[in-house]
């Protein structure tokens, strides 16, 4: 037995579904793909097999420099000699909250955490508490914002939250702002916040988050905007910055400190110190974790902001974006594959896009594609771009895909299932396993 199958029955022995995430879980990547990663440098992960892989996933799209670059893990070294935590705030949380409500005009207060889903929470309870409302409004097309109730009990994963809980959400559709429009004039004065990403595979068209930002003024509704993936990604400032928009309330996390686990709740003061000491005021109970500040973590987003502003690395993102989003719509193009297989989104996050024979996405194609990447060595379940990744590994990825392409090109003429190497690739959210 091979410790990939060795490691991977015991994750799933001792670990719902085998994986800490759920998008990290076997049924969302092909059947070859490897099932335990030992280390990660630079760009390139290793599993317990010792197979090298060039990785675009980065783990779950937190990586945006590099694993363990050097001065970031030093600077997260330092605060663990620190003690890593203490008693009461550390200076570095301190300084940390400083320099992000320095760095980022529309974020009066912060508070940290160490996960998106405990901030996109509190953003919906800050707002709920500001406003006296109970409905959220979370755009549709957009795949994740908490495993919390408020959200999860919106998805065909419902087990386990009340209906009571569940009706408290409603949906509106990206670039769509007549749907927004009727939404708040059906619950008129109901509906407490709005979230939704600033771009996704879906980039805003018809200045879209500005006339968001319009109607959630005129109706009093919070604007949540979550930069989970988007921000230290299209620009250091996020992508508010990059589309000229700013929201009440802004979620950060993933790339914000090279991977190590901190995330941010952002805003105005005025909603933000809802959840502080002012006296007289009502208290809510905001963001409370023993670990949520984290000194180590803090270290890593200090210097990390220290690198990004030094070797431009959200420049770099784009260019290493627009290289890989051009050669594989010329691959798909020398294989009149271009209504098949396109790219879509910005391009310092691209998303590819493979179809059946009925010029429909699909996750049996897919898979296909993604297995014969991950035999030539390069994970790619998606388009994650960091730093480290260069020309030289742009160029590999591209002449294994190539070969992936024409694979594809075969199972479109053939029988797809006689492409397949094990497990169809599942998508996270469904009703049965």
């Amino acid at each position: 037995m091979s410790k990939n199958e060795e490691y991977g029955k015991k994750a799933h022995f001792y670990v719902p579904a085998g994986a800490h995430t759920y998008s990290r879980t076997d049924e969302v990547f092909p059947g070859n793909a490897p099932k335990v990663i030992e280390r990660s440098k630079g760009v390139h992960t290793w599993d317990v097999d010792g197979n090298e892989y060039i990785d675009f996933a980065m783990a779950c799209r937190s990586v945006t420099v590099g694993y363990n670059f050097e001065r970031i893990s030093k600077a997260a070294i330092e605060q663990i000699y620190n003690g890593n935590t203490a008693s009461k705030a550390s200076k570095i949380e301190v300084d940390a909250a400083e320099a992000v409500c320095n760095l980022i005009p529309w974020v009066d207060m912060v508070k940290f955490a160490k996960n998106g889903s405990t901030v996109t929470s509190a953003a919906v309870k800050l707002a709920r508490a500001y406003t006296g409302r109970k409905y959220v409004a979370r755009c549709r097309e957009h795949s994740f914002f908490s495993y919390d109730d408020w959200f999860i009990g919106d998805t065909v994963m419902d087990a386990g939250i009340p209906e009571e809980t569940k009706r408290l959400t409603l949906q509106f559709s990206f670039n769509d702002i007549q749907s927004v429009k009727d939404l708040f004039e059906r619950y008129k004065g109901e509906i407490a916040a709005l979230i939704m990403e600033p771009s996704d595979s879906e980039e805003p068209r018809d200045n879209f988050l500005q006339e968001v930002r319009k109607l959630c003024t005129e109706y009093g509704v919070v604007y949540i905007l979550d930069e989970m993936i988007t921000g230290f990604r299209w620009d250091i400032q996020g992508a508010c910055k990059y589309y000229g928009v700013e929201p009440d309330l802004v979620t950060y996390g993933k790339g914000m400190a090279n991977g190590f686990s901190v995330a941010a709740l952002g805003g105005k003061r005025e909603i933000m110190d809802l959840g502080g000491l002012t006296p007289g005021k009502e208290r809510v109970f905001l963001i409370s974790t023993t670990h949520g500040a984290e000194m180590s973590g803090l270290g890593a987003l200090m210097e990390t902001l220290k690198v990004y502003e030094e070797l431009n690395v959200t420049e770099h993102v784009w260019d290493m974006g627009r290289r890989i989003v051009k050669g594989l719509t010329d691959i798909a193009r020398e294989y009149s594959l271009q209504d098949y297989f396109y790219m879509q989104g910005a391009e310092c996050s691209p998303n590819f896009v493979v179809c059946g024979k009925d010029k429909q996405p699909s996750f049996e194609y897919r898979t296909v594609f993604c297995q014969e990447m991950i035999k030539s060595g390069i994970l790619m379940p998606y388009i994650a771009i960091a730093y480290e990744h260069t020309e030289k590994e742009i160029d590999l990825t591209l002449e294994a895909a190539r070969k992936a392409m024409k694979t594809y090109s075969d199972a479109l003429n053939g029988k797809v299932e006689e492409f397949i190497i094990g497990n169809v690739i599942k998508p996270v959210f469904r009703k049965y396993n």
